[in-house]
């Protein structure tokens, strides 16, 4: 068809380009005037094509059209007046020419919302459903037959910028393009506005935005939202008029310790907090405004209300003048018609305008990379000065952090003083899980509670993986460089490192594990893996693939690893925050965004990790953390069609259900580490020191709460009875006791649960007739202490003999000496396939064996060697993928092909 288009912005930008990659023809666009010299978007556009342009101001005059405007109109020859956001009166003349009329896109569900500020009114009243409507113009008064419309869910803390950038705009323009491909197609339906729920609300303009405080919290949230940034909300503060912006409830568990203002007509006064401005509804419910800007258009944040100028002027280097005068001739080259652009020249006082602070950022970022600029810093930072003292603390790494609240679990122990966090973390934030739920974490040495924890719901899932997904579509951090993220996760892990000590005790005071082996394996190889993936962000590479093409064959194909978007990981509670690193460190470099969730008994050094993450400035939204029950969290994490890959370490039982959700809910990926009965054996020619010592730590390491554990010892007849005698002398010399005790060896199991179920598999090896050497039972003092424990005697048919006690259980079998292949039939007869070891001096020998062991990890004469740069993750029921080395990371990529003639 012949179309005209009759529009402005980027909006009317898409919906041309788009218009005529469908094959119509483009017959003229018309458009508003030049502004300060600059053509609007969609007329560079059209003038780039050759397509003709008009820029008229107006169309009618007093209500009555222009002859010589719709003349030119008329010239055209158009079949269809196509008009995105016109903001211009066209008259009926020019709306009704074409032989297929005129269609309007209007960012409403109409016939609700009718008029020019239609988005406003929809968060202004607190619409839970908003969208927009193709419909057939009439008037300007919106109230024409609907062609098109979709609709979409209004989020608690959208703003007009939000919900914009995420729906309207984009599937905006595909549903206008839609509309005119049924208008050719001969299918456009003409449907009749109904009256019902008609509403029409005049221009948001600024005398009328002013704040009424009698309101609940809810509605001075909707309004200040609804008004952001044009007109923009504004009271009456300290006799000046002070408008508000980045408004956002907050839930009762949010501190409010700060200095009061006293708002004029506010039910209560304002706080002033490290945060923002906490302000109160008639309700005594909270919100909280991130910036607040002044009648002379100084904008600031919010929480510097009463030490706004305080910051002292950096010194810049000759490197970093050269620097500022690079950013001179940018502000130059935006602000045409200021000659010389001074340290105090106000950057929209000097005429710029939105699309101007988007070009200044990208304009940055190509000078300075590692200044990452937000819209709201040219705001805030709105002269040159502030802007390039701004710009300098960015790139040192001196500017001030947005202040995180947290509320925290304090205690003084371990010779320190440990703050716990125990909400929920969501887009960077942390707050109450919905319905204010929260549980009781338990500490294993006492038995007693050790903090109440935020019990997250189905829709605190839903909030964090909108935010991660819109962090990584949308956010700072999918447009980070590789080297940049990487930077940020070396960061991440120097300050786990400051704070080791502390993590180390918070891992004892909620795992159970001993202090010294928190803080040098659980603490110490999770700041080695973020360490060790960092230096992997920027060297994750495709390859180029020669094809073969019927001549001439001039095609190059290469490959792109790209990152696969918002990754759900479930982690389990016997190494808290390893296994979170273990998986999270990966998942982040190679670019993605994560939900996590800590198993439901150990969730506070995860807690604590986000709390870091955040101090070390991972963007909102990259980094969410939902303590709470695998049945609920974890369930709707493995349905949720937004989550593309799924990370999961637990039992085998569990990963199989998980994997059927996966598959059910959108093919997600997934890798999984499931159980174990890792088998280790101990041939008669080994370093039997060696073998008792680390026969020892291969099943009681961690209070033998470990994946890979063995979980059934097989020796050689000839020294088994020298070796049952030394590990009971060990055993014996073990310590269990408090972990916080530098001198012991054995802690408490991690829950109770777990501590009946080793009691009731103890009871069911010595039901079976297996020789209980020695333990077996529950330690007879507070909390949750198991006896280390030896069997002998175990026979291939017993339950103790198949399945995984997963604690302190050493179960031990005889081999027939010489036996190597039938020891080896016995090791492999398991459905599981994580890690087995080998004891011998037969350099031959630990080959052939190790060669023929069906498990993902076999270690010869050592176990627990585990290292970050070897891949970690098993065979058979045991699962699939990698944890860990240079594979962890295909984990968490995917390869796209790219073929290009020439």
């Amino acid at each position: 068809m012949k179309i005209a288009v009759i529009g402005q912005s980027l909006f009317g930008q898409e919906v041309y380009k788009e218009l005529r990659k469908e094959g119509h023809t483009i017959v003229g666009v018309f458009t508003i005037p030049d502004s300060d010299g600059k053509a609007d978007l969609l007329a560079v556009e059209a003038e780039k094509d050759g397509v003709p342009v008009f820029k008229f101001p107006r169309w009618r005059v007093k209500g009555q059209a222009i002859p010589e405007v719709v003349s030119q109109y008329a010239a055209t020859g158009a079949d269809l007046n196509v008009l995105p956001f016109c903001s211009q009166f066209i008259p009926m003349e020019v709306i009704n020419h074409p032989k297929h009329g005129s269609i309007i896109y209007h960012p409403s569900l109409l016939p609700r919302h009718r008029g020019a500020s239609a988005i406003n009114w929809t968060l202004i009243h607190g619409d839970k459903k908003g969208g927009f409507t193709v419909f057939w113009a009439d008037d300007g008064l919106d109230t024409g037959p609907i062609l098109l419309q979709r609709e979409c869910d209004v989020e608690p803390d959208d703003t007009v910028n939000s919900i914009y950038k995420r729906f309207l705009f984009p599937e905006g323009v595909k549903g206008t393009v839609e509309a005119v491909r049924l208008i050719a197609e001969g299918k456009a339906p003409r449907i009749t506005q109904p009256q019902e729920g008609a509403t029409y609300e005049c221009i948001q303009k600024k005398a009328n935005s002013k704040i009424d405080w009698n309101q609940t919290a809810e509605a001075l949230h909707n309004w200040i939202r609804g008004n952001d940034k044009v007109p923009g909300a504004w009271a009456e503060v300290d006799g000046k008029n002070v408008t508000f912006y980045g408004s956002t409830l907050v839930g009762n568990g949010t501190s409010a310790k700060g200095q009061p203002l006293e708002i004029p007509g506010a039910s209560q006064p304002g706080v002033v907090t490290k945060a923002g401005l906490i302000l109160f509804g008639n309700d005594g419910k909270a919100l909280m405004v991130k910036n607040l800007q002044f009648e002379d258009g100084k904008m600031i944040p919010s929480s510097q209300y009463f030490s706004a100028g305080k910051t002292s002027a950096v010194e810049l280097t000759e490197e970093e003048k050269a620097l500022a005068e690079q950013m001179r001739a940018v502000w130059q080259s935006i602000l045409t018609n200021v000659s010389q652009v001074e340290d105090s020249t106000d950057f929209f006082k000097s005429g710029a305008a939105s699309m101007d602070v988007v070009r200044l950022v990208e304009e940055v970022k190509l000078l300075a990379s590692n200044c990452q600029l937000q819209n709201e810093d040219i705001y805030i930072n709105s002269t040159f000065q502030e802007f390039i003292q701004m710009c300098v603390r960015k790139i040192r790494g001196e500017d001030e952090e947005e202040e995180l609240v947290v509320d925290y679990a304090e205690m003084n122990i371990n010779h320190m003083t440990v703050k716990m966090p125990h909400q929920l973390f969501i887009d960077g934030e942390f707050v109450d899980a919905a319905g204010g739920k929260t549980y009781k974490t338990i500490n294993p040495t006492t038995g007693t509670a050790l903090c109440d924890v935020s019990l997250a719901q189905i829709s605190d899932v839903d909030t964090a993986v909108a935010a991660a997904k819109e962090a990584f579509e949308n956010g700072e951090w999918g447009k980070m460089n590789p080297r940049d993220r990487g930077r940020l996760i070396y960061k991440l892990a120097d300050l786990m490192e400051q704070h080791q000590e502390e993590l180390a005790t918070i891992e004892s005071l909620d795992s159970g594990a001993v202090y010294t082996l928190a803080l040098k394996t659980h603490i110490g190889m999770s700041i080695q893996t973020f360490r060790y993936f960092a230096g992997w962000c920027d060297k994750i590479e495709g390859s180029t693939i020669p094809i073969n093409q019927a001549r001439p064959n001039r095609n190059i194909t290469f490959t792109r690893k790209e990152p696969i978007g918002v990754c759900a990981i479930v982690i389990p509670w016997n190494y808290p925050l390893m296994m979170l690193a273990w998986k999270t460190a990966a998942c982040l470099a190679a670019g993605n965004t994560v939900v996590l969730k800590p198993a439901q008994v150990t969730p506070m050094t995860a807690l604590k990790f986000a709390e870091l993450a955040a101090r070390a400035g991972f963007p909102k939204g990259v980094i969410n953390i939902l303590p709470g029950s695998g049945a609920l969290v974890g369930q709707r994490m493995s349905d949720h069609p937004d989550v593309r890959k799924l990370g999961f370490t637990g039992s085998t039982e569990i990963g199989k259900h998980i994997m059927k959700s996966c598959a059910v809910s959108n093919v997600k990926k997934v890798s999984l580490e499931l159980g174990g009965k890792s088998p280790l054996i101990i041939f008669s020619d080994c370093d039997m020191d060696k073998a008792v010592r680390m026969g020892m730590s291969s099943v009681f390491f961690n209070k033998g709460e470990n994946c890979i554990a063995a979980g059934r010892l097989f020796v050689e007849d000839t020294i088994h009875d020298q070796f049952v005698k030394r590990v009971v002398e060990e055993v014996k010399k073990m310590k269990i006791g408090d972990p916080l005790d530098r001198a012991t060896d054995h802690g408490p199991q991690n829950h109770k649960a777990h501590l009946d179920k080793l009691v009731e598999y103890c009871e069911t090896g010595v039901k079976e007739g297996a020789t209980l050497v020695c333990g077996g039972k529950q330690l007879a003092r507070p909390g949750f202490f198991f006896e280390p424990t030896i069997f002998t005697d175990v026979q291939d048919h017993m339950y103790i003999a198949k399945e995984e006690s997963f604690g302190p259980v050493m179960i031990i079998s005889k081999f027939k000496s010489g036996d190597v292949d039938e020891v080896l039939r016995r090791a492999n007869a398991t459905e599981y396939g994580l890690a087995s070891g080998v004891f011998t001096k037969d350099i031959s020998k630990a080959l052939y064996v190790s060669e023929r062991l069906n498990a993902g990890t076999v270690f010869v004469n050592t176990y627990n060697k585990t290292d970050v740069a070897a891949p970690f993750g098993g065979f058979k029921q045991s699962g699939f993928g990698k944890d860990l080395g240079r594979e962890a990371l295909n984990e968490y990529l995917k390869t796209k092909a790219v073929t290009i003639e020439y």
